[in-house]
């Protein structure tokens, strides 16, 4: 197993759904060398300084997390034996109290608690052999607390850096019925660029504001307080490796600029709110954090808000998190504040911009108003949506017309567009939610007028606007495809930045690794097991073949104990499957160093060594002409066409296949397995190879349900020796 190091420079940050992509921007304005986003966090790296600074000034991270190993954990057992391997003494001393954060199950550990007791017994276990004392337990309030992540047979072993959630800065002892985390307030205001306003001179109001913790937020980003000066302490002060003058220094420049941010002129910022005893706790808060001189806020009803006239105040943001419905009183009962809402908006604040955070969206349509801007964001394990609007130029409707959408009123083409969006999103809903699929093809030219493919990246989505027939006029086109920009923001419910747009035609030849773009952001998504790496930017192709999304388990599921070889590779995304299900070894072939090197991130993505998984640049059939190992799961899944010139010749599927299987299955060994698959529509398997092999035609046990209006998008056989 991996070594631990007390110089590691890898970390990774949780975070709230939704906020990834701020979350990588603030790491690294904070000095992070590079950031990769993933599901509910991100991974980025430098050096401990940058761990202290995150873990001080993030306002939008739950954990900072230090990785120190992964280990094999097939058992109880092997779990127990593997953590008792590692020098413990290195990183904490025995008379420090611990707790275990564990997560994930498999075959044998199928209970989280059962996880984290092995884990404490070896750790403990560990001390006690080393003639040490027994480390205490204590859940509550440790001084080191570990993060074990188990997945399928590997657990993930991090220290938390942070030592508890971010989230809490220490200002807030007592929160409302239904509490605002203090890092999703940030990440409200973060969307609605209230750095900017406060900037340009600008007030912030909130006329729902509860316990105040978006008032507080917006203030300590206004006067540059770091949100974690009122900590008590921090998990990374309990470890050996704590470098404490370091530490100071990076304590002492934070304290300084909020003395400093203090004395500056700060913006207007008011709450307001109706209950007396909601009041109280926010002046409570408020005091704990000393900011009285910046925050006020009084008793008063939304009927009754008005902008104030002490001084002028010609621009800001109102925000607010009014109640849901969900939590605090029934939906019906609600329509009338948030109407009350939006009048007082359109009222008192017009030329203003405005954020409200809710999670249901009819409520959101009761303000009357009209947002340009949707984000989805979660509150916990609450999905919710946080609507921007602009109050310059908006009317207020009568309740019940629409009112919330992502631009300008559709037309009848863009309205029938996003019908059917929002139609195959309900159809496939379920087995979405059932086999936790985060990327999924939603929308396959279903309509030929828009011949374009829609697939779904988790939050963000992926347009191919497919090149159209000479026939059709290209201005009719560029229509066309401008009525899909309009209808999806609002059909989805995401932010228009969060859609990427591409024009696909037949490529041939290099032109398939031919850059869109140079932006170089790969996103981190999530196939059963897998973490892999795509970009939606800067080639045709993301990285990620999603008609191929069963084949992949497939092979996951078969590849334990075996030697897999992936032929024309791609970017890897099926060898880190065969990697993860236990295959005893993978070789990956592939003629493009763009893809070999994707792969090579995909591995690191995954915490797999090259040792095991051989990459090799060459021609497939060149390398299969010379090959001596021999192998017992093959994934071979040629192009339609190529004509690289680093090729002795073009290379055409149909033409070709029958030499390409026949080299394939003679380092297949006796009673392994080959998959071969292409994407050549109207392809017809050579019957000779029929009559040579037991040939299966498994095309549409491989169609996922997303695919199913698409079935020759794909062809895929089994085959074995006879």
């Amino acid at each position: 197993m991996p070594l631990i190091t007390a110089d590691t420079n890898a970390w990774f940050a949780t975070c709230p759904k939704g906020v990834e992509s701020l979350l990588a921007h603030e790491l690294s304005s904070l000095g992070a060398e590079t950031t990769r986003e993933t599901v509910a966090g991100v991974h980025f790296t430098g050096p401990r300084a940058l761990a202290y600074r995150a873990c001080l000034w993030s306002r939008l991270a739950n954990r900072v997390l230090w990785p120190i190993a992964q280990l094999d954990a097939q058992d109880g057992d092997s779990l127990y034996r593997n953590m008792k391997d590692i020098d413990w003494g290195r990183i904490f001393s025995p008379q420090k109290t611990i707790t275990i954060d564990f997560s994930g199950e498999n075959r044998n550990i199928r209970n989280t608690q059962f996880g984290a007791q092995r884990s404490k017994d070896a750790i403990v276990d560990w001390f006690v052999d080393d003639g040490a004392q027994r480390p205490s337990v204590d859940r509550a309030n440790p001084d080191v607390r570990l993060n074990i992540r188990l997945v399928r047979d590997r657990a993930h072993l991090s220290v938390d850096f942070s030592g508890g959630s971010l989230h809490q800065r220490g200002y807030r002892l007592q929160a409302g019925v239904a509490p605002l985390k203090e890092n999703l307030a940030a990440a409200v205001l973060l969307r609605a660029d209230w750095p900017g306003v406060a900037a340009r001179g600008g007030a912030l109001i909130d006329p729902l504001c509860g316990s105040a913790t978006l008032l507080l937020e917006g203030a300590m980003m206004a006067a540059d307080i770091a949100p974690g000066l009122g900590r008590k302490r921090f998990g990374f002060e309990q470890l050996l490796v704590h470098d404490a003058p370091q530490w100071q220094a990076i304590l002492s420049d934070a304290r300084s600029r909020a003395e400093r941010g203090r004395a500056a002129q700060l913006p207007e910022i008011r709450g307001y709110d109706w209950d007396p005893a909601v009041i109280r706790r926010a002046q409570e808060n408020i005091a704990r954090i000393g900011l009285e001189k910046v925050v006020r806020v009084s008793c008063k009803p939304v009927s009754e808000l008005t902008r104030p006239d002490h001084r002028p105040l010609p621009f800001g943001l109102l925000v607010c998190n009014p109640p849901y419905g969900e939590r605090i009183g029934e939906k019906e009962s609600l329509v009338g504040l948030y109407r009350q809402l939006g009048e007082a908006m359109i009222r008192e604040f017009k030329g203003w911009h405005a954020a409200v955070l809710t999670s249901d969206l009819d409520l959101g349509k009761a303000t009357g108003l009209r947002s340009h801007k949707r984000y989805a964001l979660f509150n916990g394990k609450l999905a919710t949506s946080l609507l921007l609007f602009d109050l310059a130029d908006n009317e207020l409707r009568d309740v019940g017309k629409p009112a919330v959408d992502s631009g300008p009123v559709l037309s009848a083409g863009a309205t029938m567009f996003a019908n059917r969006i929002v139609k195959n999103r309900k159809r496939l809903a379920s087995w979405v939610k059932r086999e936790n699929v985060e990327c999924y093809r939603l929308y396959d030219a279903d309509m030929p007028e828009y011949s374009v493919a829609v697939d779904v990246y988790g939050q963000y989505v992926h347009v191919a606007e497919y090149q159209a027939p000479k026939s059709i006029d290209p201005e009719a086109a560029e229509l066309r495809l401008d009525e899909v920009r309009a209808a999806l923001p609002a059909a989805l419910g995401i932010a228009a930045d969060n859609i990427v747009y591409k024009q696909r035609s037949r490529q041939r030849g290099k032109e398939q690794y031919r850059r869109q773009d140079s932006r170089g952001e790969l996103l981190t998504v999530q196939e059963g097991d897998a973490r892999l790496l795509v970009n939606l930017h800067d080639y045709l192709d993301t990285g990620l073949f999603l008609d191929h999304r069963p084949l992949r388990l497939r092979i996951a599921q078969e590849a334990k104990g075996k030697d897999f070889l992936n032929l024309f590779c791609y970017t890897g995304a099926a060898t880190i499957h065969a990697a993860l299900g236990g295959a005893h070894s993978t070789t990956s072939v592939d003629l493009s160093n763009t893809y070999l090197n994707w792969l090579r991130k995909n591995l690191a993505a995954n915490a797999l060594e090259e040792g095991r998984h051989t990459v090799i640049r060459e021609d497939c059939q060149s390398w299969l002409a010379r090959a001596r190992n021999r192998y017992d799961l093959i994934l071979l899944d040629p192009p339609s066409f190529s004509n690289s010139k680093a090729m002795s010749d073009s290379f055409d599927v149909q033409r070709d296949h029958g030499e390409l299987v026949r080299k394939s299955m003679a380092v297949l060994r006796q009673k392994g397995q080959l998959y071969f698959s292409n994407n050549l529509r109207g392809f017809a398997l050579d019957e000779s190879l029929q009559e040579e092999f037991l040939c299966e035609d498994i095309t549409t046990a491989t169609l996922p349900p997303d695919f199913q209006r698409n079935r020759k998008i794909h062809a895929c056989w089994a085959i074995r020796h006879k």
